[in-house]
Parts: C-alpha cells; sequence; structure tokens
C-alpha cells in the first residue's frame, strides 16, 4: 500500500505585535550593555535577542543590536524612545528603534535581466523575505507580464542620455514617501548624486564582480581577460562613488580556464541572486549598521 502521509509545513509564524529593535552605535566604554539593558527593564521590556561588537575596547566604536518585546508596544515605545533620549546623550549613542511588525517598502529597481527580481520575488511571496515589495521600477517595459502577475505596481520609465534628470524626477515622485528601501536589481544606470541623497544608505545595489575587483562596466568580461579563478558578487550600499559604497554582502565560485564570459556570466547570475536577496533580507530585518565605509551586519 503506498504511502500517502504528506508532511504539512507549519506556516505559523510567532507574534511580532509588540515586538521592536534597537541599534545603537557609540564610543567604546565600560556600562553600554548594563545600561541599555536596565533602562529596558526598567520599562518593561523583555529583551528577547541581543548581538554586539566592539572595533576595539580601547577605545573604539561599540555596536549593539536589541530585539525586545514590550507590551501595548503602539503606545508604550514612544515613551521608551522619549525617555532614551537620556541614557543616550550619556554615551554619545546614535541610536534607532524599529517596530518589527512593520515591514520595510521596497522600490526594486531592474533593466532587462530578470534573475535578481525574481529571487526577491520568490522569497516574497514565500514569505522569506519579512519586507513589502511596494513597487516595480523599469527602464525597459520587458517585465512588466512578470511583475503584473504578481500583483505587484509596475511603472515604465524610459531613460536615455537625453532625459536622464527627467526620468528621475519622475522615479522621486513615484517612491516619495512610499518606499524605505531602494533595491537595484541588475538596474543598469548610473544613479545619481541628487537621487542619493534622498535615501542615504537605503539604496542597495548587486555588482556583478567581488568589489574592489572589476569596477565599472563589463567586470566578466575583465575578470576573464585578466584569468581569473574564481568570480564574485558584492551587494552594497550606493554612494557618489561607483561601486564604492559600503560592502554589506559576498560571495564567490571557483572557475576554470574552460570558462568562457558566457559561462562567467552565467554562473555569476546563481551568486548575483543570493547576495542581493541576503542583502536586503538583512536591511529590511534591521541587522546593518554603517560606519564610515563599513558594514557591521548582525546576522
Amino acid at each position: 500500500m503506498p504511502n500517502t502521509y504528506q508532511p504539512q509545513q507549519s506556516t505559523q509564524r510567532p507574534d511580532k505585535s509588540n515586538r521592536a529593535r534597537m541599534l545603537i552605535s557609540c564610543p567604546d566604554r565600560s556600562g553600554i550593555v548594563a545600561a541599555v539593558s536596565h533602562f529596558l527593564y526598567e520599562h518593561g521590556a523583555n529583551i528577547v535577542q541581543s548581538d554586539q561588537y566592539s572595533m576595539d575596547p580601547g577605545g573604539g566604536m561599540f555596536f549593539i543590536r536589541f530585539d525586545f518585546d514590550l507590551k501595548d508596544l503602539e503606545r508604550e515605545l514612544p515613551v521608551l524612545q522619549e525617555d532614551f533620549a537620556r541614557v543616550a546623550d550619556r554615551f554619545s549613542m546614535k541610536w534607532s528603534t524599529f517596530r518589527a511588525s512593520r515591514k520595510k517598502r521596497l522600490a526594486i529597481f531592474v533593466s532587462k535581466e530578470d534573475h535578481c527580481l525574481l529571487e526577491l520575488l520568490w522569497q516574497w511571496q514565500a514569505g522569506d523575505l519579512e519586507a513589502e515589495i511596494a513597487m516595480v521600477i523599469s527602464n525597459h517595459n520587458d517585465m512588466r507580464p512578470l511583475v503584473e502577475s504578481f500583483g505587484i505596481p509596475f511603472h515604465h520609465i524610459p531613460v536615455t542620455a537625453d532625459n536622464k534628470a527627467e526620468a528621475e524626477v519622475k522615479q522621486l515622485e513615484v517612491v516619495s514617501d512610499k518606499a524605505d528601501l531602494i533595491v537595484l536589481a541588475r538596474y543598469m544606470q548610473i544613479i545619481s548624486p541628487k537621487f542619493i541623497e534622498q535615501f542615504p544608505n537605503r539604496i542597495i545595489n548587486i555588482h556583478h564582480s567581488f568589489l574592489p575587483a572589476f569596477v565599472g562596466g563589463k567586470p566578466y568580461a575583465q575578470a576573464f581577460n585578466r584569468g581569473v579563478k574564481i568570480i564574485g558578487a558584492t551587494a552594497h550600499y550606493v554612494t557618489e562613488e561607483l561601486d564604492g559604497g559600503p560592502i554589506i554582502e559576498q560571495d564567490v565560485q571557483r572557475v576554470s580556464h574552460r570558462d568562457n564570459v558566457d559561462d562567467l556570466k552565467r554562473i555569476g547570475r546563481t551568486i548575483e541572486r543570493v547576495v542581493l536577496a541576503r542583502a536586503v533580507k538583512w536591511h529590511s530585518e534591521d541587522r546593518l549598521l554603517v560606519h564610515q565605509n563599513k558594514t557591521v551586519v548582525f546576522n
């Protein structure tokens, strides 16, 4: 008799309606963890996870991330935020708090290649990406049927050398107050400094090389010409320096002399989609702190 039992995957997720996150960076000194923990305890918060990192206990920077539950969060969190200013001033902290139940709204920019976009759509559909895909914006119409099949708004804004400034104005109008994070999922246009100013450390790009190697265009051709034996991809925050922003995540795969440029591109697509999805997930879960041109990743 055939076995007809099919295990059911649990879809129940923990209740995060009263969960908040706190990210802190400050000069390292004794008493930081004790002060913050005691403060949260006094305000009735229960710490469920804590991660910390010190660049140098003798005078470097200190970074910490708290997950905590607080009863009646909607009403109590503003009180906690106001009271925490005294602790923050004492330790010269830069800090922020987030409601875990409030999902980040993503605006995904894409051109003609679909692999990075597809990975984000699949993870979002499966519930593995703790975010809301608010829209997809493209300088081509190729992805419209795919995106709209997921029930996601699609905006076609053509970009040429003559209308680039005008196109960016339209893009900003579309994303204004509707997106918390811009994701460049193989969007093959350079973002202007004016656009970047609107989203500091809130634009993530996937570069199809293991930065800082092979910056700029055609990195797979550059890698092939150099005869590399590994190729990689890099997700980073976008700054005015081309491909020079703080690196969030990287990965690599071994290749050989038998692989031509097309082989490198094919292999690289898998790396790109995974690396970008990890970076977006970590940002969406408030696991990233930026210090100068580096990131601290609590993953």
